[in-house]
């Protein structure tokens, strides 16, 4: 048996966050989290259950120390980060809002340690010992050692026959479509299971149309077994093996936007994982409701809660 349920390889930041209402530029303080997607995808699935490595690199200082404590605490296995003498933790700054106002994201992530880890350095044969890797588009935008250190990976599970999953998860901050398009398109190539919103599917590789639609060209093109496409209001659509599931979100009030794509594939992770992509959307939405309604990027939740929202639907008083 591998030693893990589900590995995965990316950054973790220190996010810092003013309240709805305030504005970056007359902020008094800030609300400190936690925040990377593959690290909030472990997160979840270690709480529930799954036995989960997180592999990175982090700074041997304070501030490392304290998204190390963070992951810990839901139960990620950190053996497989890289604990670097000198270098920095990547840092984003939120501005949460409402319409018509976006929520803005500013990056301060240049040469980080991640930014900088070169792939001889990752302990393939421990990352490569699991049931599912699971990577992301963010990864390789962040440098040249970073696509190297993922392409590797995507080559190393191809040829040791091991899943993996990947998360289109496109960031315009971080690098033009043109190039993210030709780039991710060669990665995710041969994903077990491929996640892409509708608007990175139409704005990277021109598909367009309905999400069913949308789902099908993608598994064409990528030669994936199993598509997921997240149509916002219009919920999530599985695509696998010519058979297409559609889950309608859950309506809630929202508290928090991010994350809430990452505890989505954790939920249809947690059920591919049993066999079961049913119970994995209906996990997937409840998880992503969840997110929405959580302050940060990582959802706190367990097994129980998680049953009791399915059987329940939510909502009212627990006594």
């Amino acid at each position: 048996m591998p030693a893990y349920d589900v590995t995965a390889f990316g950054e973790s930041m220190l996010r810092l966050s003013v309240p709805v209402g305030e504005r970056l530029v007359r902020a008094g303080y800030f609300d400190a989290f936690v925040g990377g997607a593959e690290s909030n995808l472990l997160g979840v699935l270690a709480q529930l259950g799954r036995r989960c490595g997180w592999f990175s690199a982090l700074p041997a200082n304070a501030l490392g120390e304290w998204v190390a404590r963070q992951l810990r605490e839901v139960g990620i296995d950190l053996s497989g980060v890289v604990w670097e003498p000198e270098g920095r933790l990547g840092v984003y700054y939120v501005e949460h809002a409402v319409p018509p106002r976006s929520i803005q994201v500013i990056y301060d992530r240049a040469a980080s340690c991640v930014a900088q880890l070169p792939p001889d350095r990752v302990d393939w044969t421990r990352l490569l010992d699991t049931r599912l890797l699971h990577l992301t588009g963010i990864t390789p935008a962040l440098s040249a050692s970073c696509l190297a250190l993922v392409s590797e990976a995507t080559q190393r599970a191809h040829a040791a026959g091991v899943p993996f999953s990947f998360d289109i998860n496109y960031r315009a901050k971080l690098w033009p479509e043109t190039e993210a398009a030709g780039v991710l398109s060669a990665l995710a190539h041969g994903a077990s299971l491929l996640f892409c919103s509708q608007g990175d599917a139409r704005r990277l590789f021109g598909i367009d149309g309905e999400p069913e639609e949308v789902a099908t060209a993608l598994a064409g093109r990528f030669g994936a077994g199993c598509v997921v496409v997240s149509a916002a209001g219009a919920g999530t659509i599985v695509y696998e093996h010519g058979h297409v599931q559609r889950q309608p979100a859950y309506p809630v009030a929202v508290v928090d936007r991010l994350g809430a794509g990452d505890a989505l594939a954790a939920g249809i992770i947690h059920g591919w994982l049993d066999g079961d992509l049913t119970l994995g959307l209906r996990y997937g939405a409840v998880l992503a409701a969840l997110a929405l309604t959580q302050a940060g990027d990582l959802v706190l939740t367990n097994q129980e809660e998680l049953d009791a929202l399915l059987a329940e639907g939510g909502g009212g008083i627990s006594r």
